[in-house]
């Protein structure tokens, strides 16, 4: 691996044991951030911008005033200028039409609706270090975006801030040895599947084609392939080649800290991806009656019970509500072109209403997942873990049939309750690469992943179907509580933003994880000025 420091600059990147990562760091030289016109332009030049010496400090003297969601603060109009002078081709400004454009690129409304005083797409990892010393510098508030693909308002954009959008980071290239994948941050894992697809292989990534490699990965990241590999966060393996300074022997803790820590720590601009051989899959969804939910249940219990007979299968169960009616939609896959495996027996004796089961490849088979997930909506999620129980799982669709009762008035509401296995096959590979942060071990499961999918069309609906979303999950968590069923574990990538990821990582790994982002950012530049994702302390911006 190697680590770059900067003589006079906040920043330093780093390639980290399959990360390459722009983190906050004190000045090699002097131990502190740049603090005058001076220091910043000698830290630019650092970088390769040798544009930098002719650049002036912005002597603005009107200025909207900060506060308001309406104006961005003199910091971040500083920002803006600056970024435009040294960054002119990548950088859009609140109102172009490039912004605009860019701005419509996000999964839902609340995310699109959220305006930045201004936009860059980096180039290049130095363009991301240089948009980091520039707003850090100004004290400019800061989102950073991969896919865009979170649902609140806020997770990958800011209002009045700087957002860095990674999406022209698309490096794609295979090791020749075929062990490695080098996935830039600016991919979405449609692209990963089909660079990959042809040449028989895949790595563990996500199962919509339009979600960002970024966000899930640092997130946890489930797969149809996690029975045999594991989750995307355990994937990330021991680079080659001249980057070679920086691994898990040398930098165990950072590397830890990147599988799950989510954005504290860095902004990773490419991903080194273990690579394996993969041919095309059974897989597809299937629509059954809810009268049918009992057998549904049993049948899923069993699967999660089995699983580590045959990790090769992967499942989704999903209860429904659309147009006046309830059903359950499956999406199940085998990473072997077998059709009907007899772990799915039991799934597949049950009546369907309709079905895509088929041979397929992983591009075709995420392709299927992005086109049930519609851009444009408003959108939210939450999520808790529970052991293992079809008495709670009854349990929990009667919760959920209940408040959705309550809401089927709200103009385009699809609502969904999503159930998933954290099976035992699956745990047993979080301690691969010396572990992630999770704070999940093998003896703890199986476990039973639950989120909530609520969609809808107008703002004016928000508070009504936040409100069922937040009484679904409390009622579910305190009916499992009741039955001893309850766990610790939010998932980061279904989380709502009122939820406490990192406390549910176990108090040993949150002491460790922010022991860590002292220690790499000692200024806290990711906690204090990227206030709009899962912070360390528990913490978002209002």
């Amino acid at each position: 691996m190697q680590l770059f420091r900067f003589s006079s600059s906040l920043t330093l990147i780093i390639t980290i044991a399959g990360f390459v990562v722009t983190a906050a760091a004190h000045n090699a030289n002097t131990g502190h951030h740049p603090s005058s016109w001076s220091e910043l332009r000698n830290a630019l030049r650092d970088l390769g911008y040798d544009s930098a010496e002719g650049l002036h400090k912005p002597q603005l003297s009107k200025l909207p005033q900060g506060g308001s969601d309406a104006s961005p603060n003199k910091g971040c109009v500083k920002t803006c200028i600056v970024l435009t002078r040294l960054l002119r081709d990548v950088v859009s400004n609140a109102g172009s039409d490039l912004f605009i454009q860019q701005q419509s690129a996000y999964w839902t409304q609340q995310q699109a609706e959220t305006q930045p005083a201004c936009r860059v797409l980096p180039k290049q990892p130095k363009d991301v270090a240089a948009a980091l010393l520039i707003t850090t510098f100004f004290h400019c508030s800061f989102a950073v975006k991969s896919g865009g693909h979170a649902a609140f308002a806020g997770a990958s954009s800011i209002q009045g801030g700087l957002t860095i959008d990674l999406n022209n980071l698309r490096t794609l290239r295979v090791s020749k040895d075929k062990a490695t994948t080098y996935v830039g941050a600016g991919n979405r894992w449609g692209d990963v599947y089909r660079a990959l697809s042809p040449l028989n292989l895949a790595v563990i990534g996500g199962r919509d084609a339009g979600i960002g490699v970024g966000g899930l990965t640092l997130g946890g990241g489930i797969s149809f392939l996690s029975g045999l590999q594991g989750w995307a966060c355990d994937s990330v393996v021991l680079a080659n080649g001249k980057i070679t300074n920086v691994n898990i022997h040398s930098y165990p803790d950072l590397y830890f800290a990147l599988r799950g820590g989510g954005k504290n720590f860095g902004i990773v601009t490419r991903f080194d991806l273990e690579t394996f051989e993969q041919g095309k899959l059974w897989g597809g969804t299937k629509l059954h009656p809810i009268a049918l939910n009992a057998s549904i249940i049993k049948a899923y219990d069993n699967f999660v019970n089995n699983a580590p007979q045959d990790p090769n299968a992967a499942l989704i169960v999903t209860f429904d509500y659309y147009k006046g009616q309830y059903f359950t939609s499956n999406v199940y896959d085998y990473a072997k072109p077998v059709v009907n495996p007899p772990i799915f027996h039991e799934f597949m004796e049950i009546e369907s209403i309709a079905s895509t089961m088929r041979i397929a490849d992983l591009t075709n088979l995420t392709l299927e997942i992005r086109a049930a997930s519609p851009d444009g909506l408003r959108d939210t999620y939450t999520t808790a873990t529970f052991k293992n129980s079809p008495v709670l799982t009854a349990k929990l669709l009667e919760i959920f049939v209940s408040e959705v009762e309550g809401v089927k008035d709200v103009a385009g509401v699809l609502p969904s309750l999503i159930l998933q296995p954290i099976t035992k096959p699956m745990i047993s590979n979080f301690g691969k690469n010396g572990g992630n942060a999770l704070g999940i071990l093998e003896s703890d499961g199986p476990l039973i992943l639950m989120s909530l999918s609520f969609m809808w069309s107008a703002a004016g609906d928000d508070a009504r179907v936040y409100a069922t979303t937040d009484r679904i999950i409390d009622c579910s968590i305190a009916a499992a509580k009741e039955m001893h069923l309850d766990y610790k574990f939010i998932y980061q990538n279904y989380a709502s933003r009122r939820q406490d990821v990192f406390d549910g990582y176990g108090q040993a790994n949150h002491d460790r994880l922010v022991q860590i982002s002292r220690k790499y950012d000692p200024s806290q530049i990711f906690q204090k000025l990227q206030p709009g994702y899962f912070k360390l302390n528990g913490q978002l911006a209002s």
